[in-house]
């Protein structure tokens, strides 16, 4: 009786007065059953707190290590448009001014974020993370987003022509240039960077129209990379053969720039970001809510 009066009230969600005449028992009986229930443990009430993404951005920013984390609640149907608002926001606090340098990276949620926009930050110096990728995705495209940053900031965009990854007589001769030597002579004055977070190419050929390397593929202990930076779930920078031909800011020269913001928000990327921030690949990280929760609960 006690199991079916608490299952009634508190599951099928029925009025005492309801109960009592369905079981034909007096009002005053159901109540004491109710009571009687709850002082058994039978039934349990619990009041929460009601989470929010600004009540997670302090744990995120704890847990990861990180200056700052701002989490967005972008409902179920998500998108990484919302979070270009609060990344411009963190760039904007960045102070920076005419002649501060600005580093982009590449990737989907890099894009999203550009193509929402940035807030006006004239005399601002954009100039590519990477060298050019010469994939055919328009998330790989990242002198455009060079450009568009530059455009939407009011400050002056810096290209270099050069392949993210060529060949290792090639990318000598080719950082011989002038002009190529001078824009990658920025990459040691960066005051802020707008970067993404990959994922595993586990035995992956074609990653988003990505074309990885066979040892890129190999790296089974990769959590993820940030500008093909790869670290394990501990933070541990991963060598690969591409990195002695790699043309991108480099794993101290990231280390030392006073803000690196992560945009990320997919939860299968949660090891990915944890790992990026643990490999001090960033510093200040803008993601979902659902991204958040994931991280926060992926065992320590």
């Amino acid at each position: 009786m006690l199991h079916t009066v608490a299952k009634l009230h508190y599951e099928a969600d029925l009025p005492q007065v309801e109960i009592a005449q369905r079981l034909k028992l007096s009002t005053a009986m159901v109540s004491r059953l109710l009571r009687r229930a709850r002082t058994e443990g039978i039934v349990r009430i619990e009041v929460r707190d009601l989470e929010t993404a600004e009540n997670v951005n302090a744990d995120l920013a704890e847990r990861l290590g990180l200056r700052r984390a701002i989490v967005v609640d972008t409902g179920e149907a998500g998108g990484t448009a919302a979070l270009a608002a609060p990344a411009g926001a963190l760039l904007k606090e960045a102070g920076l001014a005419s002649g501060s340098v600005m580093a982009i990276g590449w990737g989907r949620a890099v894009r999203e974020v550009i193509t929402a926009g940035l807030p006006r930050m004239p005399g601002v110096l954009t100039v590519p993370a990477t060298g050019g990728m010469q994939q055919p995705g328009p998330h790989f495209q990242i002198g455009e987003f060079v450009r568009l940053a530059a455009d939407q900031m009011g400050g002056t965009p810096h290209f270099i022509h050069v392949p993210y990854l060529p060949s290792r007589d090639a990318r000598e001769a080719l950082l011989r240039d002038v002009a190529t030597s001078e824009n990658l002579a920025l990459w040691d004055r960066i005051d802020a960077a707008l970067v993404g977070i990959g994922v595993p190419h586990h035995g992956v050929v074609d990653h988003g129209r990505l074309q990885v390397t066979r040892d890129e593929q190999e790296l089974v202990q990769a959590a993820g990379d940030v500008i093909r930076h790869y670290f394990d779930d501990a933070g541990t920078l991963i060598p690969w053969e591409g990195a002695k031909r790699l043309v991108a800011v480099s794993p101290g020269q990231l280390r030392r720039i006073p803000l690196v913001v992560g945009v990320a928000a997919s939860p299968h990327k949660a090891k990915a970001i944890r790992g990026a921030a643990r490999a001090g690949m960033i510093n200040a990280l803008v993601t979902d809510l659902v991204t958040a929760r994931t991280i926060l609960d992926l065992p320590e």
